[in-house]
């Protein structure tokens, strides 16, 4: 037999051996590492439990947030008009001034002081030295009748610090739901709109419309029946198709009246449009030309049939709760065509068009155009 070949067997298993050895004696104290870890964690469990939920949640949060849109300058909130794009309405920021820094004459007032957010509920203000019952309405944005009929206020003047006041959320009536109110009952005795308190965001309405004795609803700008009645001003000018007058705008917009009819519900932040009823559901006329950009019902829900136009200079128009579309999306139309009929399709509650005018993504008011 060999010698050198015997040497290197006897070398290759002395190597492997030690190996061997080695590779034991790690797995050893790492198998006892191990076990003492879990140990300790079994015993802290409790204590650790604790902390690892919350970093968990507050880790899921940080995800959320920064996928949402938060930092991009969009809204928490999904636009409520699919197709129109820009902030949510029911958000202040959808009324600041644009990023860079023009103003709407007419649209937006760059003095007009915002107080605060929109809310859902009431309130309750504290009367401070000074206070007045109408630089407290002043100061929340509503009306000082508002502010006397959720307090059963006789004697305005009778105020002094330390009075607790209910503030309501808008201008209006905060109503609780008896057995037999439909909206039209509620509407009717406080001369409101039974479509005003369906748009108002807060308001639980189901998409029946059946209410639910007990439950709490706001009636936007609505008066108690001794007040005087309301008078509200009407537009100078009714559409009358391509026949009507054309309103310009800033951006090179020009703008004729959609339909005919009176305006039974106005702009505001939780209704970023205007509202004209007409149970005779005449034609809905383009307010100006361009392209169509939505028609249809897209979300099932909402403003129903409706179409979007863009004008192609910073402005799209909104028409919705049709009945009939006579358009397809991607089609050219012109200044006053017809290009629907008014109806009563989503969340409606009697034939009428809701009309909105955006500007670069913004809601303005349509009154401010439509003179």
């Amino acid at each position: 037999m060999n010698p050198f070949r015997e040497d290197v067997k006897a070398l290759i298993k002395a190597v492997s051996r030690y190996i061997k050895n080695k590779v034991t004696y790690f797995a050893a104290i790492f198998e006892g590492f191990k076990n003492f870890s879990v140990d300790v964690l079994m015993v802290k469990r409790g204590k650790l439990q604790n902390k690892v939920w919350h970093g968990s949640i507050i880790t899921l949060a940080s995800v959320g947030v920064l996928t949402s849109g938060v930092f991009g300058g969009r809204s928490l909130v999904s636009s409520a008009y699919p197709g129109v794009g820009g902030p949510d309405p029911r958000f202040i920021e959808s009324f600041e001034p644009f990023p860079n820094g023009e103003v709407l004459p007419g649209i937006q007032d760059p003095n007009t002081t915002v107080s605060q957010k929109p809310r859902s509920e009431t309130i309750e203000y504290e009367i401070q030295s000074g206070d007045t019952l109408s630089t407290v309405a002043k100061k929340f944005g509503i009306s000082a009748d508002t502010i006397k009929w959720a307090n059963n206020l006789k004697n305005e003047n009778n105020l002094s610090p330390g009075d607790k006041l209910k503030i309501l959320p808008v201008t209006g009536i905060a109503y609780t739901v008896k057995s037999g109110d439909t909206l039209e009952s509620i509407a009717k005795k406080y001369q409101s709109e039974a479509q005003a308190i369906v748009d108002f965001p807060f308001n639980d309405v189901p998409d029946d419309f059946r209410l639910t004795a007990g439950q709490l609803l706001i009636v936007p700008d609505g008066v108690i029946e001794a007040a005087k009645p309301v008078i509200r001003s009407q537009p100078k000018y009714l559409a009358q198709g391509p026949s009507s007058p054309v309103f310009e705008a800033l951006g090179g917009g020009k703008f004729v009246w959609p339909t005919s009819g009176g305006i039974s519900q106005y702009f505001a932040w939780y209704h970023p449009g205007i509202d004209i009823p007409n149970r005779s559901a005449p034609g809905i006329a383009a307010s100006d030309g361009g392209t169509v950009v939505v028609a249809g019902w897209p979300d099932n829900m909402g403003y129903g049939n409706r179409i979007v136009v863009d004008h192609g200079n910073g402005y799209r128009t909104l028409y919705a709760h049709l009945s009939n579309i006579y358009v397809n999306v991607g089609q050219t139309v012109s200044r006053g065509q017809i290009i629907g009929q008014m109806g009563s399709t989503g969340r409606s509650t009697g034939t009428h068009l809701h009309f909105e005018v955006h500007y670069k993504g913004v809601p303005v008011n349509p009154l401010a155009i439509l003179k």
